[in-house]
């Protein structure tokens, strides 16, 4: 689960640069840029800013010591905030590891020239990160994250100036895309562009800071030292990756815009692998479509470590069998890393817009579980019902408003938002104010309540 604790940072940098830079970037991001152009780059900027303030609190979260984020709940908030966030984070889990496999499809139906169709493709990529992510665990995702990282980082940089030439330059660009692609806010994306924006901000932003597989990689690391400084470089890498994965898209979209049909919610997705076949030599190509399966496999195990690691000691150890053995806990986890992924790859056969769901992966871990997380580590007033009214009302309202994008007449659903109102918008305000209003409503936790999170300063 965390590698023995003895992760050296310069593993932990490409680990968790690895981590974040899914399909989520290459091709959410992608869809993103292809239907909003460089305003895509608020997706981006909200894990950047996650990333900052994640800094002040690594060394902190390393010396806690734990192996998920349940652990950190139920010392502050007692057992059932530990099963609630549990719950939460499988459903988004689960959701984001279905857009691996999707994005996996995209990947081989690509470098094939469609002779292995995308439903094929999820089917390998699926069988695949399923029986990697259980023959290693940590240590294999960790380790093969080392190199994954490195050609990510190589790729981006090789392929942005091939792909600008290709798109023929700034000016071509812009006259072959709408003025709106080259905007902070592109006006003519959501029915309130402004508010769809920063929605996707807040959604990473909240995603990043509570995240559990970037917690547990803390965890790994063999000191504290070492957490702060990976994500010092974490953060540098990740600013770099993101920017040009976005500059990648949108000079690509200029250029074959022609060959992707935007009616069709997933097909702007591929924009980054279709520049990877036709916008850069044959060797740049080769690594920027290596670079996108490093990140599928990479986050979908991640993805699938976590969940898996949550039901273990969340539900199992804690309410089941405490005193399991560490082979019993082992072969059991692969099972459930089977189980986990079997669920993902029926949910990715459902889905039609990468984007849409990795949104609504976002926004119910960050509103369900982050407020209540980082209210632990950081404000001695949040009570144990102010913690668990968090964590409930989170969930419940991301997954009514989902349903309701399901379910209401496509007018009142412009780009999959009821009412034209993002999600993490009323799932955010319903999170932060049961947080706050019921932790001020009663009464004050005691000082052994929290002690653990404030320890005394001894002189």
């Amino acid at each position: 689960m965390v590698a023995g604790r003895s992760l050296k940072w310069q593993v932990m940098v490409f680990t968790l640069i690895c981590t974040w830079i899914g399909s989520g970037t290459f091709i959410s991001g992608a869809e993103f840029a292809s239907k909003a152009g460089i305003s895509a780059l608020w997706l981006a900027a909200g894990a950047w800013v996650g990333i900052i303030i994640i800094y002040f609190l690594a060394a902190k979260i390393h010396t806690f010591g734990q192996y998920t984020v349940g652990d950190v709940l139920e010392v502050r908030y007692g057992p059932a905030a530990r099963v609630f966030g549990a719950i939460a984070l499988i459903i988004s889990f689960v959701s984001i590891v279905s857009y691996q496999f999707v994005a996996g499809g995209f990947i081989l139906n690509v470098i094939t020239d469609g002779k292995i169709s995308e439903s094929l493709g999820t089917v390998i990529a699926a069988v695949f990160v399923i029986l990697f992510t259980a023959l290693g665990g940590m240590v294999a995702i960790a380790y093969t994250d080392l190199p994954n990282g490195i050609i990510i980082v190589l790729a981006c940089l090789l392929a942005v100036p091939f792909v600008y030439v290709a798109a023929g330059g700034l000016q071509t660009a812009q006259q072959a895309l709408d003025p709106g692609y080259f905007a902070v806010v592109n006006n003519q994306f959501g029915a309130h562009p402004w508010l769809k924006a920063i929605g996707y901000f807040l959604s990473t932003m909240f995603l990043l800071m509570g995240v559990q597989s970037m917690y547990q990689k803390f965890y790994s690391a063999r000191s504290a030292k070492d957490a702060k400084k990976a994500v010092f470089w974490w953060t540098l890498g990740t600013i770099f990756v993101e920017t040009v994965v976005v500059i990648i898209a949108v000079f690509a979209y200029s250029k074959l815009q022609g060959q992707i049909d935007l009616t069709i919610p997933k097909a702007g997705g591929k924009v980054v692998l279709m520049a990877a076949r036709n916008l850069v030599p044959a060797p740049v190509g080769v690594l920027l479509l290596g670079a996108a399966c490093a990140v599928v496999i990479s986050t979908g195990m991640n993805y699938l470590l976590s969940p898996s690691t949550t039901i273990m000691r969340d539900i199992y150890q804690r309410f089941m069998k405490k005193d399991a053995g560490q082979k019993n806990m082992v072969a059991l986890q692969k099972v459930l890393v089977v189980v986990i992924g079997v669920l993902a790859f029926l949910l990715a056969t459902q889905l039609k817009s990468v984007l849409e769901m990795s949104f609504f992966a976002y926004t119910i871990y960050g509103v369900a579980i982050t407020p209540a997380l980082l209210a632990a580590l950081t404000w001695r007033r949040v009570t144990k019902a102010g913690g668990l009214a968090s964590i409930i009302t989170g969930t419940t309202v991301s997954i009514v408003f989902f349903i309701l994008s399901k379910l209401l007449p496509a007018e009142k659903v412009p780009d999959g938002d009821p009412w034209g109102i993002p999600l993490i918008y009323p799932a955010l305000i319903a999170s932060l104010a049961a947080l706050i209003i019921v932790s001020l409503l009663t009464k004050k936790p005691k000082p052994e309540d929290f002690e653990k999170f404030f320890p005394k300063k001894t002189t």
